[in-house]
């Protein structure tokens, strides 16, 4: 998949275009992905997805702006598996977002990007203070692909659309199988295996820290995880009993591994809520919760067994 950062300055070849931010790529993201793959097939065009960093209301209101459920390279790597062709990932800044809804069709949809069919949520609003509408691409003459409406039960047992809030939400409550059904995978986390303080060796637990690019992630605690495929046991948090000032990490413990995994880009998925993040009198009663939550993972994975892979 070709990835371009900027908006070209001489025009592309023909394609069909999804929009949006596609945060998390559950389910009806790659609805709407298939869609735009089957379309541009039929019209024999380039498939093509235009994306934005950072997220919107990351820039107008940072303070509000929702967890991020996945980080641009996870993002990339979802759309490259949906076989999508070219990623435009668009700079969203003070400039971008003074581009009224005109310009952004005729000046950068029609003629730089030569978009010959435009793929956007029903509730798709674009241009300087989101004054663009669908309606509007349909009046310019553009093809508006109808989009398949996927839902799923709720909490109330009620059909529902799948969203990325809907995601957020469920992985807040801890809700991971419910969040498994919305994104139609286990709920995961990437990133290179850094160098830390080595307390978790220290404390008995040796883990692999992963450089997190989630600055507010959509989930905290300790989680059974498999990394790579080998069973886990992981905390997401600020770590409230070590000293020092908070810093957000994810750090995994590999149950029966010892192996070396530094500068590794490794793929964390979460599966079993244990418990939320604790602060404790100090680290022998850090010690030995740790070794509870190990004893725990152990017993889910026990009843929900995993092929051991070779890492």
């Amino acid at each position: 998949m070709q990835v371009l950062r900027h908006i070209p300055s001489h025009q592309q070849s023909p394609c069909a275009l999804a929009i949006g931010n596609f945060d998390g790529m559950h389910l009806g993201h790659q609805a709407l992905l298939n869609k735009l793959v089957a379309t541009a097939k039929v019209m024999q065009v380039t498939s093509a997805v235009m994306t934005f960093e950072p997220h919107p209301r990351e820039f107008f209101t940072p303070e509000s702006a929702p967890a991020r459920l996945c980080s641009m390279r996870e993002k990339l790597e979802h759309l490259a598996e949906a076989d999508v062709e070219v990623a435009y990932v668009i700079r969203f800044d003070r400039r971008f977002a003074k581009v009224t809804a005109e310009a952004f069709m005729n000046d950068i949809l029609r003629d730089t990007l030569n978009t010959q069919a435009i793929l956007v949520g029903e509730d798709f609003r674009f241009g300087a203070k989101r004054a663009g509408t669908t309606a509007d691409f349909v009046e310019a003459g553009f093809n508006l692909v109808s989009l398949p409406q996927v839902d799923m039960l709720n909490c109330e047992n009620l059909p529902e659309r799948v969203s990325s809030t809907r995601v957020r939400a469920a992985l807040a409550a801890g809700r991971l199988i419910e969040a498994h059904s919305l994104l139609g995978r286990a709920y995961s986390i990437s990133g290179k295996v850094i160098h830390g303080a080595k307390r978790g060796r220290q404390l008995g637990f040796p883990t692999a820290n992963i450089h997190m690019r989630h600055e507010r992630p959509a989930l905290t605690g300790v989680y059974a995880v498999k990394l790579d495929g080998l069973p886990s046991v992981a905390n997401l948090g600020v770590r409230p009993t070590i000293a020092g000032v908070p810093k957000l990490s994810l750090e995994v413990h590999i149950l029966d591994f010892d192996g070396d995994l530094y500068d590794r880009h490794v793929h964390v998925e979460f599966l079993h809520k244990i418990r939320d993040e604790i602060k404790f009198d100090g680290l022998e009663a850090l010690k030995a919760q740790i070794a509870q939550d190990v004893l725990v993972a152990r017993a889910f994975f026990k009843q929900n067994a995993v092929p051991q892979p070779h890492i």
